[in-house]
Formats: structure tokens, C-alpha cells, sequence
């Protein structure tokens, strides 16, 4: 009996032996295998090339170099933007250690000019289906340029192009044809001319099709990629940057500015509220610092004061509206001209630009108004009201007694003596002693 209770225990123990060491190994192989599958840092660029992408794009290149991902990848729908933004963007993107994938999504989405220069200078280019690329023709942020300077920019943004066009192993002409005339591409287009380097429908079917594919580095170092089974991860966008996202938009910013100046205007016009001021201070120290950010002419700038200027004269010395209505005009054109925009979707709406100015323009109206009218009632208190308005004798006046006046009982002298309740008009007074006379015949008493 000793002996079979042994036997079982002696069983019994190399199951328990068995079970732990299988379930160590399954345990080891899931760790090993969670550890060797790949990850992918994905950024999602869906706005206009300006200071608050750059930033984002510079953030997930550090991230994506740190934290062990085997590449980033980059989902691109713009307009295009701002030339110092695009070449800081390319310049980062070159120069990251983790390859760097810019693909053109989802379908509808576009490269378009600094947009394309993004595109071209990534380790890898691809784009969806029904999306397209290029326009990348240099637009000046300053206005228009004399020939000297115009050809000077372009010939400068060619040779970025061609810097790194070549090193990708792409197509420099029809690249040179985007930059030089214009030119867009459909994704079959840009495929056939080799300005990128594969079609895909998704993220998923993009890496796949990636994985095992070699890759020429800037330096000239060969790479090959392995992508199969990656898991993304999405670079979410900072509060810091979602903010500077939403004030970066200059129809915002100018909605800031011009509210900030109404209610600093509204502070003139009614000292000692504080909260309009101060509130419209900080409306206005933010418009700046968003415009800080854009592209900004100066003479338009210059309007915009001096439309607050004629606007805070208008309330301090009442010019009857003339003030108010320069500095409305001045606000208008100041408005329309205001961001030097390389692009339509960077620039002010004109539909915004009139209605902020009728808006404006019908508030200042209203508060010119309320203004000159406290300014009269203001000289008319008292006794001076009074003057011309009818009234009643309450009392025989011979001639002094008590009249009614606007509801009021005033002491009153008559110029020759009236019974009680004889129509009266005040033609005068003196201090509080009102001066009043028979009223014309038919004329109702007050």
C-alpha cells in the first residue's frame, strides 16, 4: 500500500514537472514572439504645411528613432503650405535614422506642392488609389516678385528636389515637371513614371507588400525592411498642438483679433467694466502669437491698427461716425490682405473678411449711437429737460404753485395767474424754480 501511494506521487509529480515546463515554454514562445514583432509609428498629416505640422512631423521622427520602431510612417492629405516649413519637414525627414514611409491617403487625399516635395524625399512614396500629387510650383509668400527674385526661389526649391530625387532613385524629370509647370499626377501616373514607389489600398496592405523590400539610405546604405505582421502605433497630436492647430487658422485667428478689439472697444466706450477689456486683451495677445505663425503683410497689419485706432477715437471724441466708418473700411481691406497665403486654404475667406466687417461695422454703429445719445442726456439733466415739455397746474398758481411735469410735481411761477388745472408749457427756470405760461388754445394739458 506504501508502495502504490509512492508510485502516484512519483506520477503525479512529473505531469506537474511536465504541465509547468510546457507552459514555460508556451509562455517563452508568445514573449519571443511578441518581442520580435515589428512596430510602425504612424502620423497623420492631414492639414496645411506651416510651423505646427513641422513641429508634429519632428516630434514622431524622434519618437520613431527611439523607441525601436522599425520605421515611420506618415499619412499625408494636403494642400501644401509654407516653403520654410517644407524644407525644415524635408530636412528631418532625410536625416532620420528610422526610414521614413509618406504614403497619400486615404482616397480623395492629395500632395500637393510642398506636399510633394514631402513625398518625393521619403525613403518610400506610395499612394492610394484615386489620390494624386505634384502642382509644386513655387508660390511666393511676399506678394509678387521681380523676375531676379522669382527665378532666384525656384531655382533654389529645383535643387532641393534634385538633391534627393536621385538618391530615391525616382524620376528627376517628371519630378522637375511638378516644380517647373505645375504638373499633378494620378497614383497610376506617378507609378508609371516611377515618382513613387508602389500603389496600396491600406496600411495593412502597404507594409505587407513592404516587408523584405531593400532600400537605398541617403548615405547610400542598403536597408531591407521587416515589416510582415507590424503593428501600428498612431502618434497622437499634443494638447499644445492641437491648440496651436486650431489658432494657426487664420479665419480663427482673425475672429480672435477683431473680437478682442470689440470688446477693448467696448471697454472705452464703458469705463470701469474690466471683464470686456481684459477678456479682449487676451484675445488679441493670442490672434498675435497665431499669426505669429503665418505668413503676414505688413501693410495689411497696418490697417488693422489704424482701424482700431480711428475706433478708439471714435468712442473717446465722438465723431459722429465718420471715425467709425474709416476705420471699418480700413478693416475690411486690412482683413482681405492680411496672410500672404501660398495656398487658397491658408488664407482669409473673403465670406468671413465681409461678414466680420459688417458685423463690426453694425456693432460700432449701435455703440456710436448709445454714445451720443448719453452724451445729450447728459447736458439735459434736471430742470434743463424740462424746458418746452407741457404741463398742469395742481393748484391756482398767482402766481407761483405746484405744476405736474413728466409725472414729476415741480414749483412753478406763472406769468400771469392760472387756475387749477389749466394747460401749462415750461419755457424756462431758474435753478429749481420752473417758469411756465398758458398753453396754446387746444393744446391737451399734460
Amino acid at each position: 500500500m506504501v508502495q502504490r501511494t509512492c508510485g502516484f506521487a512519483v506520477v503525479a509529480g512529473l505531469v506537474a514537472a511536465f504541465a509547468g515546463g510546457l507552459g514555460l515554454g508556451c509562455f517563452n514562445l508568445a514573449a519571443q514572439g511578441a518581442a520580435q514583432q515589428p512596430r510602425v509609428d504612424k502620423l497623420v498629416l492631414s492639414d496645411t504645411i506651416q510651423p505646427v505640422s513641422a513641429g508634429e512631423l519632428d516630434r514622431a521622427i524622434a519618437r520613431a528613432n527611439s523607441d525601436g520602431a522599425q520605421a515611420l510612417l506618415v499619412e499625408l492629405d494636403t494642400p501644401g503650405g509654407l516653403l520654410d516649413s517644407m524644407y525644415g519637414m524635408a530636412g528631418a525627414i532625410l536625416n532620420s535614422r528610422v526610414p521614413v514611409i509618406v504614403f497619400v491617403s486615404p482616397m480623395g487625399a492629395r500632395a500637393g506642392s510642398a506636399g510633394f516635395y514631402l513625398m518625393e524625399s521619403a525613403d518610400v512614396a506610395a499612394m492610394a488609389p484615386g489620390t494624386n500629387a505634384g502642382a509644386a510650383h513655387v508660390v511666393s509668400e511676399l506678394g509678387k516678385m521681380d523676375d531676379t527674385m522669382s527665378q532666384k526661389v525656384e531655382n533654389d526649391a529645383e535643387a532641393h528636389l534634385r538633391s534627393y530625387v536621385t538618391k530615391r532613385n525616382r524620376n528627376l524629370e517628371a519630378a522637375l515637371a511638378a516644380a517647373a509647370t505645375s504638373h499633378s499626377y494620378t497614383a497610376e501616373e506617378a507609378l508609371d513614371k516611377h515618382l513613387i514607389d508602389l500603389i496600396s489600398n491600406n496600411d495593412a496592405q502597404l507594409l505587407a507588400a513592404l516587408d523584405g523590400r531593400e532600400i537605398t539610405r541617403m548615405d547610400g546604405a542598403k536597408l531591407v525592411l521587416h515589416l510582415s505582421n507590424a503593428k501600428i502605433e498612431v502618434v497622437e497630436p499634443t494638447m499644445r498642438e492641437r491648440l496651436l492647430g486650431w489658432l494657426v487658422n487664420p479665419n480663427i485667428a482673425l475672429l480672435l483679433l477683431v473680437g478682442g478689439a470689440l470688446l477693448i472697444y467696448l471697454e472705452f466706450n464703458v469705463p470701469g467694466t474690466i471683464v470686456p477689456g481684459a477678456l479682449g486683451t487676451l484675445m488679441v495677445l493670442l490672434a498675435i502669437f497665431a499669426l505669429d505663425l503665418l505668413p503676414i503683410r505688413y501693410t495689411a497689419v497696418l490697417l488693422l491698427v489704424a482701424a482700431l485706432v480711428l475706433m478708439l477715437l471714435e468712442a473717446k471724441f465722438g465723431g459722429h461716425g465718420v471715425l467709425a466708418i474709416a476705420g471699418i473700411v480700413c478693416l475690411t481691406f486690412g482683413m482681405l490682405t492680411l496672410v500672404a497665403a501660398p495656398v487658397p486654404e491658408m488664407g482669409i475667406i473673403p465670406s468671413v473678411a465681409f461678414s466680420i466687417s459688417a458685423a463690426f461695422g453694425l456693432i460700432t454703429v449701435f455703440l456710436v449711437r448709445l454714445a451720443v445719445r448719453a452724451r445729450r442726456l447728459k447736458s439735459l439733466l434736471g430742470a434743463d429737460a424740462l424746458v418746452g415739455r407741457n404741463a398742469k397746474a395742481m393748484e391756482p398758481l398767482a402766481p407761483e404753485g405746484h405744476v405736474l411735469v413728466e409725472g414729476e410735481i415741480w414749483q412753478a411761477v406763472a406769468s400771469e395767474p392760472v387756475a387749477a388745472g389749466v394747460a401749462l408749457r415750461v419755457v424756462g427756470h431758474e435753478q429749481y424754480l420752473l417758469r411756465v405760461m398758458p398753453a396754446e388754445p387746444n393744446r391737451p394739458a399734460a
